[in-house]
């Protein structure tokens, strides 16, 4: 039976939210041909437990019941375990976006559920993937930033439907801040003893939907408009 994840946050709802459904670990025991899965299940499971600080080769490889070499087969070192580990949570991230619906008018209420969904049931992983504890995560290329342009592109699906194409991005990235920082407070218990969270979650993404403009033309939705992911910048001081 697998392990439900310690650090999961329930999500309390009157209809569809009303099951948490942590990662859990793989029941079956890994031989040696699937040593690389069976390590960043480890992995995954040692940094839901403890924190991204948590995470080390000798205790990876220890739960797998292998020595601590055998993991530099698979890996070149403990970034790029953990890269691969990121990658993997985009993957997950990008499909449970996906699998939201996708009627136009709920669209963005139901995939910013989905969205902090999975944070709140990976919490330490929601972490990992946007850089905490782990600079690398957050400047990856390749592959990760893909993953993370398709969880965008998800998140601000239909916005060229209701607004004017030079108004997407920055509506784009209205959606994302209230989705994230939703989810940070969320995960970072600062919303305190909530009856129903998910009341508060729908309260939230209700309000972000009527705060975004609508186009006054007439013209047809405008299509083919994709709102890029934002540059890595600092704030200046």
């Amino acid at each position: 039976m697998g392990a439900t994840n310690p650090n999961a946050v329930s999500i309390t709802s009157k209809e569809s939210c009303d099951v948490t459904r942590p990662y859990s670990k793989p029941a079956r025991s890994y031989h040696h041909g699937d040593l690389r899965a069976a390590l960043l299940a480890s992995a995954r499971v040692l940094l839901e437990e403890s924190g991204p600080a948590s995470l080390s080769v000798r205790e990876i490889a220890r739960r797998v019941g292998v020595a601590a070499p055998s993991v530099y087969h698979h890996f070149a070192n403990l970034d790029a375990l953990t890269l691969a580990l990121v990658e993997q949570g985009f993957t997950e991230f990008a499909h449970q976006l996906k699998e939201a619906p996708t009627n136009a008018k709920g669209r963005m209420r139901e995939t910013g559920t989905a969205y902090i969904r999975f944070a709140c049931t990976n919490p330490n992983l929601y972490r990992l993937m946007f850089g905490e504890g782990f600079r690398l995560a957050s400047n990856a290329s390749g592959p990760i930033r893909q993953l993370r342009q398709l969880t965008y592109d998800k998140l601000s699906a239909g916005l060229s439907l209701r607004l004017p194409p030079e108004k997407v991005p920055d509506a784009a990235l209205y959606l994302w801040s209230i989705t994230h920082g939703l989810a940070m407070l969320i995960i970072d218990g600062q919303l305190g003893a909530e009856a129903n969270v998910e009341d508060r979650i729908q309260a939230v993404l209700g309000l972000a939907g009527a705060g975004l403009p609508t186009s006054a033309t007439s013209d047809p939705p405008h299509s083919g408009v994709r709102a890029q992911l934002p540059p890595k910048n600092r704030c200046s001081t």
